[in-house]
């Protein structure tokens, strides 16, 4: 029996996120879920290195690729809505939960069990998760800077908003990606290239 898995994940392009906003560059779901997964990565990075932390690298980059993959069924529901009140969210979260287990029946039931982790949360990646939703936010900043650095007004809230959401969650490795590599994002090509 042939696996349907694969198709959904090739429909990650066809999302696009930010759908209530102007956007000067639109962003596609599967291009977001591979900047959160190399975030996720470095921001582990970091915190091995420089705060003496244990985070399995690969295993944050891996949760990070996959994170937004029930969006395929559930598209990507705008932050305004989706916490607008507690029933709003509790409604979501069934409808996502219900998304994660039709991407789960899609696969072979031999590999099922193997990607099954990659789609619920579980007691032993709670630190990793918290990296996770840390990328997943410095990515949603750098979209806002982006668009900012077009000329699009549309973003001056959010990025503010986005920027004091990630100073908020006390993440010293978020804190680090803020300090040393957001800067670079104001720099041309060619500014970029000299260094």
């Amino acid at each position: 029996m042939s696996s349907t898995f694969f198709a959904f994940l090739s429909r990650m392009k066809y999302i696009n996120r930010w759908s209530l906003m102007r956007n000067t560059f639109p962003e596609n779901l599967s291009s977001h879920s591979f900047e959160v997964a190399a975030l996720s990565h470095m921001l582990s990075l970091i915190g091995n290195r420089r705060f003496g932390k244990d985070y399995n690298s690969e295993r944050a980059a891996l949760l990070g690729l996959y994170h937004d993959m029930p969006e395929i069924l559930t598209g990507d529901l705008p932050t305004p809505v989706k916490y607008y009140n507690p029933a709003i969210l509790d409604a979501y979260a069934e409808v996502e939960l219900a998304a994660k287990n039709k991407l789960l029946s899609s696969l072979p039931v031999e590999l099922q069990a193997d990607f099954a982790p990659l789609f619920t949360a579980n007691e032993a990646d709670q630190d990793l998760y918290k990296l996770i939703k840390a990328a997943d936010k410095i990515c949603a900043y750098i979209k806002c800077l982006e668009e900012r650095r077009a000329g699009n007004t549309e973003f001056y809230k959010a990025e503010e908003s986005t920027r004091q959401a990630i100073e908020n969650m006390d993440c010293p490795e978020a804190a680090v990606f803020m300090e040393e590599f957001i800067p670079a994002f104001a720099l041309t090509l060619d500014q970029i290239s000299d260094r």
